[in-house]
Order: structure tokens, then sequence, then C-alpha cells
């Protein structure tokens, strides 16, 4: 029986090196667990399962999603946790990962697909989409998944092995999904090509609905009869981190849809609203847990920065 309400987010979780003229600082993140987190701070019951060593950093892992209401499927790692080490270029995060990231893998067992059959809502983030076993596991459990499969590709350079692969096994798991979520970053990187057209690519693909996400300049949603777009909401304080924004648009956005799809130009501008105003709190702090906008009401109106 499906759990009301329940989301299970499939992907990585890692911890998050940030280096810059300040010094070094560590964060629990990992895109996937970034997305668990949020959806479980916008109050939804929430699984992540991913790849999670037996060591230090793996412990502070599973400390932190403890702390956050987050149940963890953790699939065993045979070189320790993930780490990612950030750092700054022109205010955007720079990474290199290490072994354990660059050989990320999901187990697909009995336990894994057993959860993802109980859900109301998949999300896939930051999954090894160049791995062709990998891909056909993952799109073997989501196409019996019972009800709603959102999808982030969340590529990077530095743990993708083969471009080309990865576009194939993207796209034959987008077909599946009924909300894909694509930034500009990575329209350029996988396909070197303009947002707005990947966008509808995906639609011909297979995808119910594409969210595409511009950083500053906002998102668009792209369905069938559908294609709307928001700026980012404007907000009090200065932007200090642009690391969790994504991951705070599609969490907000798959919140705003465990009521179902929206079947119209109208809805979809609501739930884009709604997004652009979690993204827009979640930049004013540091990190890239998800910010919900009461966080600001500390904040001077008078610094508003859009």
């Amino acid at each position: 029986m499906t759990e009301t309400g329940r989301v299970v987010v499939i992907g990585d979780a890692l911890i998050d090196e940030l280096r810059d003229e300040s010094g070094v600082r560590e964060f629990v993140g990992g895109a996937a667990l970034n997305v668990a987190v949020g959806l479980s701070r916008l109050g939804l019951p929430t699984t992540l399962i991913a790849m999670v060593g037996e060591d230090e950093a793996g412990d502070r892992i599973r400390s932190y999603l403890d702390d956050y209401g987050v149940d963890l499927v953790a699939t065993p790692s045979p070189l320790g946790s993930s780490r990612a080490v950030s750092t700054r270029v022109d205010g955007e995060p720079v990474y290199e990962f290490n072994a354990a990231a660059q050989a990320r893998r999901i187990h697909f067992g009995e336990a894994e697909r057993s959860v993802v059959s109980g859900a109301a809502v998949t999300v896939i983030s930051c999954f090894p989409f160049d791995d062709e076993e990998q891909t056909a596991e993952l799109v073997s459990v989501i196409e019996h998944a019972p009800a709603l499969v959102a999808l982030d590709p969340n590529p990077r350079a530095g743990m993708m092995r083969d471009r080309a692969a990865f576009v194939r096994g993207f796209e034959r798991a987008a077909a599946s999904c009924d909300l894909v979520k694509v930034g500009d970053d990575d329209a350029e990187l996988l396909y070197g090509e303009p947002l707005d057209d990947l966008a509808r690519a995906l639609l011909d693909v297979g995808a119910t609905a594409v969210l595409a996400t511009r950083g500053a300049q906002g998102a668009s949603v792209f369905a069938p009869g559908v294609e709307v777009s928001m700026p980012i909401a404007e907000a009090p304080g200065p932007v200090i981190d642009t690391m969790g924004a994504g991951d705070a648009v599609l969490s907000s956005a798959v919140a705003s849809l465990q009521s179902g799809m929206p079947g119209s130009s109208e809805e979809w501008t609501t739930v884009l609203a709604t997004a652009m105003q979690v993204a827009a709190a979640t930049c004013r702090f540091e990190g890239a847990l998800l910010r919900l906008p009461s966080a600001l009401s500390g904040l001077a109106a008078e610094d508003a920065v859009c």
C-alpha cells in the first residue's frame, strides 16, 4: 500500500568541503540529500536511498539526516563516503570529487525496490547515467513506481566519465518521468545548446513536464500547451551562497505536486512562484540547506536583492 505523502529520493550523499578566502568549512551535502532534507523541511515524510560509507564522514551524514527526520536506506561504499571540494569562481561553486564519489553506485535490492514501490513520489538526482547497467536498473524501478516521478540529472564534469553515455542514460530515464528539472549549466555541459531548446526536446523524448532553471534569471516550466516563466523572487538581504538553489527549487516543486500535476498555465505559475521564493530564501544563507521565506523575517528590507 502506498504511504500517503512519502517521498523517496535516489542519488548522492556526501561531504561538501568549501574552500574560500575565509578558510575551509565542511557541510553535509549532495544534491539528492539536499532535496531529501528540503522535502522533510517542507513537511513531507522522506526517505533517501544513497551510497554512504562506514566511516566518520558517513556517521556525520547519518546524524544529519536523523536531525532532519529523513530515513536512510544506505548502499555500501567500499571506498568510503563521497566528498566534494568546492571553490568559488565568480560566486559559483566549482567541484573536485574523491574516488568514492566518482565510483558512486546505488544497489537496487529488495529493500530499495520495496521503498520505491510504497512511495507517493520518487525523485532522482545526481545519478550515474553514464553507467548503462545502473541506468537500466533505475528505469526498471521507476517504470513500476506507483505515482509521480521527478528527475534532476545534476551532471558534474568531475564525476562524469562518458558524456555521450550520460546523455543516453538521462534521456532513457527522462522518458518515464512526470517532471524533469534541468538548468542552464546542464544544457551547456551535456548538449551545448540553449536551455529552452533542451526543455522542448525533453518533452519530445517523453517527459510530461520540464522545469528549466536559470539561476538569478528565474525559471520556466514547459509542458504540452504550457510555457510559463517566473523571475527569481525579491527578498531582503544579500545573496550569500547559491549552492543549494537548484535543489531548493526542485524540493519546492515536488512538494507542490503532491496533490497532482498542474493542468494549466495558472497552476504552473503558482508552483513556480512558490519555488522562486524558497530559492531566494535559501540563497541568503551559507550552505545548501533549504530555507523557508519566513527565515528572512529578521533581515533588513532595505537590503532586498533580486
